[in-house]
């Protein structure tokens, strides 16, 4: 196999992963949210639950460099998936708060590891030209997995436990498939800064492209955590609730491809504001529909189509901010930020169903993304230093 037919072949197996892990997600976030309010636990409560795993996350990343750099990616990426398959099978075998809390952070610890991994394989080997696209065909396939994740709750009435285990077949394949790739490693320079210095500049930078990963991680987890509690508050019915989840991630699936595409030609800074900007208004749009459902679809559709790639944009962005020695702890900083608006989503989310009201929940994501576009407006790109390489293969 050829040095470009290999490339293209590890890009498509973690590509599948990605899908695989957005199903996860996409399903295990609203099942145990809906089964967890049908218990009578609180909507607060019920959104800290949701935030364990994100704790998984933030804890992960605190420490996830030099596993990475001394096992080498698909090392890092198998394990995170074999964390994430066996905590999914153990979820219906107990029905407990702190169970699931516990099993909710190992969760977020092979999620978060699996897509660090993943993350910066991709970004550290797509040409400049192709990144935006490469990192926009990453964010495109998890929204695909994620917007298929929720349908899997239709599987409920034969059975709770079926849905976990439909997931954890799925990490089977993924993980099947992926032992067939090479070992790769990021190569670290002879004389490499500091950790310290290497963060500091990551944040010096690029601080205005770390964000979109917060408003992300604040997006995701508080429609997949809270508008289930909304639905049915709003007098929703569950299916509606399943088909209506999954429309964010459509609509991101549309648009993740020539917002990328865009952005390579006219610079991510634009593309993110605009984006950002026109999908506030979306989201504020949401409380006004009510119970009205078509209304409610319409507004997930253009919502999730513009804000649905921040992630991956935002990742773009950092990389072409920052010199690639600087690159993984950008990538670190991007996932923590994604990590603490995952926490903080759920739970302001809940909180404000609870004692303000459920669109309030709408109102904080709306309020949020207006706030990013005024700080782009005032953010300068500095220069950057010369780009070396940043990988190493192995047989």
């Amino acid at each position: 196999m050829n040095q470009t037919a290999s490339a293209n072949y590890r890009f498509f197996i973690l590509i599948l992963v990605v899908v695989i892990a957005g199903l996860s997600q996409g399903l295990l976030l609203p099942l145990l949210t809906i089964l967890l309010e049908k218990a009578g636990v609180s909507s607060g409560v019920n959104g800290l639950n949701a935030a364990a795993l994100y704790i998984g996350v933030f804890l992960t990343m605190l420490v996830i460099e030099k596993p990475v750099q001394r096992f080498g990616y698909k090392r890092i990426i198998t394990w995170g998936i074999l964390l994430v398959t066996i905590a999914t099978f153990l979820f219906p075998l107990w029905q407990s708060l702190v169970f699931w809390f516990v099993l909710r952070v190992l969760v977020g610890v092979g999620d978060s590891a699996l897509h660090y991994a993943s993350q910066l394989w991709i970004t550290s080997t797509s040409p400049a030209e192709k990144r935006g696209r490469n990192i926009s065909i990453y964010g495109m396939s998890y929204a695909i997995g994620f917007s298929i994740g929720p349908l899997g709750i239709n599987l409920l009435p034969f059975g709770v436990g079926v849905p976990f285990v439909a997931v954890g077949a799925f990490f089977i394949l993924a993980l099947l498939l992926l032992l067939k790739l090479p070992h790769e490693y990021p190569v670290r320079e002879e004389k490499a800064a500091s950790a310290r210095s290497r963060y500091v500049s990551a944040i010096q930078l690029a601080w205005f492209a770390l964000i979109p990963s917060f408003l992300y991680g604040y997006m995701e987890s508080s429609i997949n955590s809270n508008f289930p509690v909304y639905g049915l508050r709003m007098g929703m019915s569950e299916s509606w609730i399943s088909f209506l989840l999954p429309v964010v991630g459509i609509g991101s699936l549309i648009l993740q491809l020539p917002l990328g595409i865009w952005s390579d030609r006219i610079g991510r800074k634009p593309v993110l504001i605009l984006s950002g900007f026109a999908g506030a208004l979306a989201f504020l749009a949401v409380p006004l529909f009510k119970d009205n459902e078509w209304g409610v679809l319409t507004a997930f559709l253009i919502a999730g189509g513009l804000v649905g790639s921040f992630y991956s944009l935002g990742l773009a962005y950092a990389a072409d901010l920052v010199p690639k020695s600087v690159l993984p702890a950008a990538n670190i900083i991007a996932s923590i930020n994604f990590s603490v608006g995952s926490i903080v989503g759920p739970n302001l989310g809940g909180l404000g169903i609870q004692y303000v009201s459920p669109g309030s929940m709408f109102y904080f994501l709306g309020g949020i993304f207006l706030l990013f576009t005024v700080c782009g407006l005032f953010f300068r790109r500095a220069k950057q230093e010369k780009k070396t390489s940043l990988i190493h293969f192995t047989n």
